[in-house]
């Protein structure tokens, strides 16, 4: 059994294919269904966000089942082939891990340490789950990436400070006002910026938000697509601005439309109440000189890119103590999967053994008949105890091994040895050996109790 992982991304992909080859537009469960059907894989997971498209599988043929992946990314989507292909990358085995190690640590985003990210992969997971597409192995690789994020976020700063100038301007205003729930924001200008900053705000507790923009039908669309915000009309502008504590102007006009004169006006009714302007636009709304007004706090892109450019550097020196982390958690998963090569041999080991001691405890049937029900159950149960004590050593030795070809000789040796080749494993008697082998649960937390 292999992994496999085949994809397109913002570093393969132009913005046009990205949107064309949309999984999550055209409903991931249907995806993930489709894709089982075809029969080329045992395992999938689709993860699709607005900057990636990947497949990840289990699968026997590497070869023939990478080459039904990219068929499927075109036909799924409607796409023709010759335009999927050239831009698909693929990864297999550990390296595949290691891609979605760093997938969910943010070190493959357009924005190195966005937290988005990690809360998509589980998503995607989840979604497999109640799909019923996954199985042992991308459960365990699944949730081995998410113990990657969660330390690389705990552990690392990569993913502290704004690195967009919508978020930086939250922030800002966060350092200003301290809890921003109670305050009222007005974005002036119903644009993408404009949109971005306002969800941001949304997402820091911000109740009262309000767009206005020239045309009331796009403040209105754009209050909408945000949730829970208000559409005011231009000409309402200065009432709004009066009765708000926080604005956010990014209209892409041509000249300032907020002059000193105006805010002046604005401020006269606030009764020296501040008022926080962060102009994000480009030429600037707000003229430099409203910044000298007496309780007006002003701040344009030029200070926001400050800030950017300086969290940007802090996030890229903290890039190689992310990539160690996510080295030992791969390291954890290759362990765990070359352990998988003893599986079966344990399971033949342990069907061996218990047949030989119920085909004991019955010939001795005639000697037992005269125990009293519970002392034949404690010789049932003495029994089954001294199989799993000199079960436990060779079984816990033998799925330690660190190299596959260690394991597959010893596997073959015990199989020689007890005359295992004929032993068949019963359904689900894997889950049954490992948890019976297992005394803490995989990958435990250096210097700490397994997690739980």
């Amino acid at each position: 059994m292999h992994l496999l992982t085949v994809g397109i991304s913002h570093q393969t992909a132009p913005v046009e294919l990205r949107e064309r080859v949309d999984f999550q537009a055209r409903g991931i469960a249907d995806a993930l269904r489709v894709l089982a059907a075809r029969g080329s894989t045992r395992e999938v997971v689709v993860v699709s966000t607005c900057n990636r498209a990947e497949l990840y599988v289990a699968c026997d043929d590497v070869a023939a089942t990478r080459a039904d992946l990219v068929r499927f990314f075109a036909d799924f989507n409607h796409v023709s082939p010759a335009d999927v292909s050239p831009h698909v990358y693929d990864r297999v085995d550990l390296d595949a891990a290691r891609h979605l190690f760093r997938v969910a640590a943010g070190l493959d985003s357009l924005v190195v340490g966005e937290p988005q990210i990690l809360g998509q992969v589980k998503d995607a997971h989840a979604v497999a789950a109640e799909t019923q597409t996954v199985g042992p192995i991308l459960n365990r690789l699944f949730h081995a990436s998410f113990a990657s994020g969660k330390r690389v976020r705990s552990e690392t700063a990569l993913g502290s400070g704004a690195v967009s100038v919508s978020f930086a301007a939250v922030s800002l205003a966060r350092k200003i006002f301290g809890d921003l729930a109670e305050r009222s924001v007005v974005v002036l200008g119903a644009g993408e910026m404009g949109k971005l900053t306002a969800l941001h705000m949304k997402s820091q507790g911000v109740q009262h938000v309000t767009i206005v923009s020239r045309t009331m039908a796009h403040a209105a669309r754009t209050a909408e697509a945000i949730g829970g915000a208000n559409a005011a009309p231009w000409d309402d502008m200065d009432a709004v601005m009066s009765a708000s504590d926080i604005v956010i102007t990014a209209t892409g006009a041509a000249s300032p439309i907020l002059t000193k004169a105006r805010v002046e006006a604005i401020m006269r009714p606030r009764r020296n109440r501040p008022l926080f302007v962060i102009d994000i636009a480009m030429p600037r709304d707000v003229e430099a000189a409203a910044g000298e007004i007496e309780q007006v706090f002003l701040y344009n892109i030029d200070d926001l890119q400050a800030t950017v450019r300086e969290n940007l550097a802090r996030r890229v020196s903290e890039v190689a103590r992310a990539e160690a982390i996510v080295r030992e958690e791969v390291d954890r998963f290759a362990a765990w999967l070359r352990s998988r090569g003893a599986i079966p041999t344990v399971v033949a080991l342990r069907q061996r053994f218990e047949s030989i001691r119920r085909a004991e405890l019955e010939r001795l049937e005639f000697k037992l008949s005269s125990l009293p029900p519970e002392a034949r159950a404690r010789v049932d149960e003495i029994t089954h105890l001294i199989v799993e004590k000199l079960l436990l050593t060779p079984t816990e030795q033998l799925k330690a091994l660190d190299d596959a070809e260690t394991v597959g000789a010893y596997a073959e040796a015990l199989t020689r040895l007890f005359g295992l080749a004929d032993q068949q494993a019963a359904p689900g008697m894997e889950d049954e050996a490992r948890n019976k082998t297992r005394r803490v649960e995989p990958f435990p937390r250096p210097g700490g109790r397994a997690q739980r």
